[in-house]
């Protein structure tokens, strides 16, 4: 694992530089998955301006004014935030015993970096001003088309899906929520991808009608760039270890800690009683014998540790079945040996790597539907396809996930369930209401 590019460097080419702590794997990543889409997006939008299902709309601009308060006030603010904290963090990756992850969400920085960074920024937006200043200001008309608008869909997607994972997340664990509310809204972990889905299709939606732009053109064109950037995403999750994994797969044991071997039964239970502080309470006995909480992944007893036992074929690698996330990003675990400094643990058992899987399935539908579009004329269909799509994905995948579940009925559904069975629901309909009425 790579909890940051620090130790992917290090890994790679046997090079420490402490600056790249600051850049963590998994905001890598995900940084890279808005990117993909955007592209895939703005591909997909120009296809079908030629076509003529997409037209521009003329808009007034005002040009050649000088720069004004509100573009100082906000390129200073904007440069002082980054500068702050940027600045302050890679000044603080030199010290080896802090935390990165939680120097960038608190409130200390380097308020030096802050200011030159806004000034920065002040000048910068100065300079292309005082370019484009005319003697007299003057209003022009211009086009816009629907795939100049990316770069604000995208902006809305990444302010309005991370709060809207952040509060279905908290919604999904109430309890948790509910014992420190501040910290749980402000934490860097515990994202719900559907939260983010669904408050940011709102909000584009909203957007898109308002700009005059057909709604059904432009979430076809959004919906393939969705299954990419997810899996792009996983990529993040599973090369850091971020705690997005699947329950233990009883076919196989960590013998020792890092390495798995296939196993029967009767090993997996003595495994889990090895550990059973671990797998109870969360906690775990370091070399000093120091008590360490390391988990919020706890049964009632060793009985209902959540597991299912599946082997692989024996020509596949074991990881694509069991794996125990050395080194992962979330610290939880086991101490692996001969390892000093953070992120220096193991699962004490073999999970499923469900962030691997869902890589390898979103990157499938995504090939599907990008390659179906331009058969399907008909507006709403590949949006339908896509909710479908997404609800099954997300529905078997929790199959052999652990979440918060809820009790309707005498069924146990987890919220993801309850959202995929509602996408597949809705996907199923506009496809058949698109359909009657053309």
């Amino acid at each position: 694992m790579y909890p940051n590019l620090y130790y992917a460097i290090k890994d790679w080419f046997g090079v420490e530089i402490n600056a790249f702590k600051i850049f963590y794997t998994f905001g890598i990543f995900v940084a890279i998955a808005f990117i993909v889409g955007a592209l895939f997006i703005s591909k997909e939008l120009k296809r079908k301006e030629k076509q003529g299902l997409l037209l521009p709309r003329e808009e007034t601009i005002t040009v050649g004014k000088p720069i004004s308060l509100i573009d100082v006030l906000l390129n200073g603010f904007i440069g002082f935030v980054f500068g702050y904290k940027l600045f302050g963090a890679f000044l603080a990756s030199r010290d080896q015993g802090i935390d990165l992850q939680d120097y960038i969400f608190s409130l200390q920085g380097s308020i030096f970096g802050g200011l030159i960074l806004a000034a920065l920024l002040i000048f910068l937006k100065y300079r292309e001003k005082n370019k484009q200043k005319l003697p007299k200001p003057e209003e022009r008309i211009i086009r816009i088309w629907p795939h100049d608008r990316v770069g604000d869909i995208i902006v809305l997607a990444l302010i309005f899906g991370i709060l809207g994972a952040k509060l279905f997340d908290n919604f999904e664990n109430w309890d948790r929520f509910i014992k420190n509310p501040i910290a749980n809204l402000f934490s860097p972990s515990g994202l719900t991808f559907y939260g983010g889905l669904i408050c940011a299709a709102i909000t584009i939606a909203i957007y898109v009608v308002k700009k005059g732009i057909n709604v059904w053109h432009m979430a076809d064109a959004i919906a393939p760039a969705l299954l990419i950037a997810y899996a792009v995403g996983r990529i993040g999750c599973q090369v850091s270890g971020d705690g997005d994994w699947g329950i233990y797969n009883s076919a196989y044991i960590s013998d020792v800690p890092g390495h798995v071997i296939e196993a029967t039964s009767a090993d997996f239970e003595k495994k889990l009683n090895e550990n059973a502080s671990y797998f109870i309470e969360g906690r775990v006995r370091d070399k000093d014998s120091t008590i360490s909480t390391v988990t919020d992944r706890k049964a009632n007893s060793i009985e209902n540790v959540p597991h299912k036992s599946f082997k692989g074929p024996s020509f596949l690698p074991r990881w694509l079945f069991a794996y125990t996330f050395p080194h992962n990003v979330n610290e939880d675990g086991i101490l692996l040996p001969d390892c000093e400094g953070k992120y220096c643990r193991t699962l004490p058992q073999p999970v499923f790597p469900t962030s691997l899987y869902e890589i390898i399935m979103c990157g499938s539908l995504f090939l599907i539907l990008w390659t179906i579009r331009k058969k399907i004329v008909m507006p709403g269909i590949i949006s339908g396809i896509y909710l479908i799509f997404t609800g099954i994905e997300r529905f078997f995948i929790e199959l052999i996930r652990v979440n918060s579940t809820y009790t309707i009925f005498g069924l146990h559904p987890t919220q993801a369930e309850l959202i995929s069975l509602l996408l597949i629901l809705t996907g199923s309909i506009i496809i058949l209401l698109k359909r009657k009425r053309n």
